[in-house]
Formats: C-alpha cells, sequence, structure tokens
C-alpha cells in the first residue's frame, strides 16, 4: 500500500491512473501499462466512504513476515523498494491531496484494505484536507566547514579584558604559551558553534511562521547527507504556493559565513500525513 487519496482518480481498464476530477492526469512508466509500482507491480485502487487507497500485488516471497524482516537489512534491496514507493506516491501527489503511508506497509488482502479506510476514515479526512494545496519542503544547514576550524592562532589579547589575563598570567615558557594558545581556539570554536546553533534557530523559527506546519527531524548522519560538516537544522515545512517564494528567499538569507543551507523539494508531504498503522494490528498490518 502506497498512500490514501479523496476518491478522485479513474483508473483504465488495464489498471493505469488517468486524469480525474482534480486535474492531473497520472501517467504510468510502462506504455500501457499503468503506474507501476514495487517490483513493476500495476498500482490499482481500493476505494471505501469516499476514500481511495492505492496498492499493487507484491509476492510473499519477499514481503511475508519471516522473508521482509530480512530484507529489511538489505540497504540494496531497501533503497530499491523505496524508490519505487516514492515514485507512485509523487505520481499520486502531482494530482491532488495525498497521504502517504510507510515504505512496506503490507496487507493480506483488498478487504483489509476496505476495513482499514473504514476504521480511519476521519483521520485519514482530516489528514487530507490539512495538506490539500500545500506542499512540504525540506531544509538543511549545516555548520559551514571554515566555520569549525577557526585559526589556531588567537588575536592579540587586548587591556579591555584584565580577567582574562589574570586569571592566565603570562610566563611559564613555551609549553604555557602553548596551553594558552590551545584554550584560546578551543573557546573561540565554541563560540562560534553557538553563534551558528543560534543561527540555525532563528531560521527555523523564520521558517516556521511562513509555513502551515513544521517538522524537526533528527540530524543527518554524514553517511546518509553525503556531507561531513555537522548538521544543525533538518527540518520540514508544509508551504502554502503563496509563501514559496518568500520562503525560498528565508533560506537565501541564511546562507553566510555561519551557515551552509540547502533546499529539497517540493515533495509529497510525507512528514505531515503519516498515520501511525503499526499499532492497528486488527487491519493486518505488517
Amino acid at each position: 500500500m502506497y498512500a490514501v487519496t479523496p476518491a478522485r482518480e479513474a483508473y483504465d481498464q488495464e489498471g493505469g491512473v488517468v486524469g480525474g476530477a482534480a486535474g492531473g492526469g497520472l501517467q504510468g512508466g510502462a506504455a500501457g501499462g499503468g503506474l507501476r509500482g514495487v517490483g513493476g507491480g500495476v498500482v490499482r485502487p481500493v476505494a471505501r466512504g469516499g476514500l481511495v487507497a492505492h496498492v499493487s500485488d507484491v509476492p510473499l516471497d519477499e514481503f511475508g513476515e519471516e522473508p521482509l524482516r530480512r530484507h529489511l537489512e538489505d540497504l540494496d534491496w531497501l533503497e530499491g523498494v523505496a524508490r519505487a514507493h516514492h515514485a507512485v506516491v509523487e505520481a499520486l501527489a502531482g494530482a491532488g491531496p495525498t497521504a502517504p503511508v510507510r515504505l512496506v506497509t503490507v496487507y493480506t488482502g483488498e478487504g483489509q484494505v476496505r476495513d482499514l479506510l473504514d476504521r480511519r476514515h476521519d483521520d485519514f479526512a482530516e489528514i487530507l484536507a490539512h495538506v490539500a494545496g500545500r506542499r512540504e519542503w525540506g531544509v538543511k544547514a549545516y555548520l559551514r566547514r571554515e566555520t569549525a576550524q577557526p585559526a589556531t592562532t588567537p588575536p592579540e589579547r587586548s587591556a579591555a579584558s584584565p580577567a582574562r589575563a589574570s586569571a592566565e598570567p603570562e610566563g611559564g615558557g613555551p609549553g604555557a604559551a602553548y596551553l594558552r594558545r590551545r584554550k584560546e581556539s578551543l573557546r573561540g570554536r565554541e563560540d562560534l558553534w553557538r553563534a551558528a546553533a543560534e543561527r540555525a534557530e532563528e531560521l527555523h523559527a523564520e521558517l516556521g511562521r511562513l509555513a502551515v506546519a513544521s517538522r524537526r527531524h533528527r540530524p543527518q548522519d554524514p553517511r546518509l547527507s553525503g556531507r561531513s560538516e555537522s548538521m544543525l537544522l533538518n527540518g520540514a515545512y508544509l508551504v502554502d504556493p503563496a509563501h514559496e517564494e518568500e520562503f525560498t528567499a528565508v533560506v537565501a538569507a541564511h546562507r553566510d559565513r555561519f551557515l551552509d543551507v540547502e533546499i529539497t523539494g517540493p515533495w509529497a508531504p510525507y512528514s505531515f500525513t503519516m498515520i501511525d498503522l503499526g499499532t492497528d494490528r486488527d487491519g493486518g498490518v505488517r
């Protein structure tokens, strides 16, 4: 199962999604084969009570409970499934309000999917109304490499800082002088980190005021972000189109000597539509 939408699309006889009442038809990747999902399966609708769940068949030897547990440890397999899932969600989101469900949400039959739409109807309807006409943007702010590594030689002390001078008297030979320089360097690095973190907080607050909703995710591991610099902000923002230009301008204004800021999107509103189905065991989620 990929996502839930309002009952808007019409499907052709081969199961492919075509234009619907919401406008903006959905075209599948394979000629004449409709929208394709995980493993190349044709995406089809399961409708109930004004909602449509978008699903495709997957083999139990890969997505059964035990095989799935093993596959989730295979990063190459997981990446392929995630890409296929994302492609379906993005195609649906291009046509109208879409509530994606978590990757590898598996049901044993359409009856369980319809039961889910019955029991969680109000939750899905509320989410779809909230995201209608809005898009998700991602913003990541990194500590600039040159900021994280200030010069090792501190500036000359001035007479304006007697407290520090008296706390660390001159003299003591080369070893003491090195320790003084080291302390100054560490103190300077801490000050720069603090200033950069405050700048990231300001950015998040300003973007939050422009967004309908915002989420702050955990900083990504460098192996996922592909960057070695420290990530100070990993935010997601649900934005009305009327505010997108101002939103991107705020991001640009915060690229300075402290922060390197990246913006991604627009995306389907993943961060603002997830319903926790993991505890909804009556529906047969695996």
